[in-house]
């Protein structure tokens, strides 16, 4: 008689499959979480190359109003020209540390005529009105910004504001409301005016964290898991074996020489007292 005959059945077939099945999936996952783990480096390698680097000029970073590479991302920039206070607009739903807020967008009309749109900061929701208490004015006049570049945003189609909000950054759309020669590849987060402002002011972005995420430690995890699901394959069709060739004399003897070592070895407390159980039990 075939010893193994029964692996080839059926049964056994479909547990095989579900296997496969299942460690695909897994596989898959950890996949996926190695992509996640390049894309946080990618961001992480933005901040060690921009963030620290020193201030360029706007124009030479972007040479056109619709000029902006992904691999600027908070690049400091300078310029200088002079806030269209009028023109300020709130963006809603902008929560920091939990609370619900906006940020400050103000355009800055420069010496050539353009307008760069900077963020100012976050602003807290206020008591009694879905808008902040106060908005604090920028500095009047001419003034030198330095800013810190980032991409625009897509319009939210979900999503509403009136008068002087407005949903989500969307350069293009912002440049049509002006109606004057926008920046639209890029905005800017205020890192510094000259001359400062006066009085309180809106609270500036904080520096990203350098983090890349567990995605690696959670893609390892998958592929231990899709491993384990053939190793639970393997013990499952050693422990068939055993039971279907019990009555075999070479098994047998297996199983009695398994049974010698289990008797040798030193059992611990837990084990006596659960044996002292068991005969109580019976």
């Amino acid at each position: 008689m075939n010893a193994w005959k029964f692996a080839f059945t059926r049964r056994w077939a479909g547990y095989l499959a579900l296997t496969i099945l299942f460690a695909a999936v897994c596989s898959g996952l950890g996949v996926w979480q190695l992509a996640r783990r390049t894309e946080a480096l990618v961001e992480v390698s933005k901040i060690d190359a921009n963030y620290d680097s020193s201030p360029m000029p706007l124009a030479e970073a972007l040479p056109r109003l619709d000029s902006f590479a992904e691999s600027q991302k908070w690049l400091p920039v300078t310029m200088t020209g002079t806030y269209l206070v009028e023109e300020e607009l709130l963006v809603r739903n902008r929560p920091l540390n939990v609370r619900p807020g906006f940020e400050v967008l103000t355009p800055l009309r420069l010496n050539d005529g353009t307008v760069f749109v900077v963020n100012r900061g976050w602003l807290p929701t206020g008591d009694r009105q879905d808008a902040p208490d106060v908005v604090p004015a920028p500095p009047a006049g001419q003034v030198t910004v330095v800013a810190r570049l980032k991409a625009g945003e897509p319009t939210l189609n979900n999503r509403t504001a009136s008068g002087n909000q407005i949903a989500t950054i969307n350069l293009t759309d912002l440049a049509g409301r002006l109606g004057q020669p926008l920046y639209t590849g890029a905005y800017g987060l205020l890192d510094s005016e000259n001359p400062g402002p006066l009085g309180t002011q809106p609270t500036a972005v904080l520096k990203p964290i350098r983090d890349e995420g567990p995605h690696l430690s959670y893609a390892l995890q998958w592929f231990v898991f899709g491993l384990i699901a053939f190793v639970g394959l393997g013990w499952s069709v050693r422990e068939e074996y055993r039971t279907v060739n019990a009555a075999d004399p070479a098994e047998r003897g297996r199983a009695d020489e398994r049974d010698r070592k289990r008797a040798a070895k030193p059992r611990n407390d837990a084990e006596i007292e659960d044996e002292l159980l068991d005969r109580q039990g019976r």
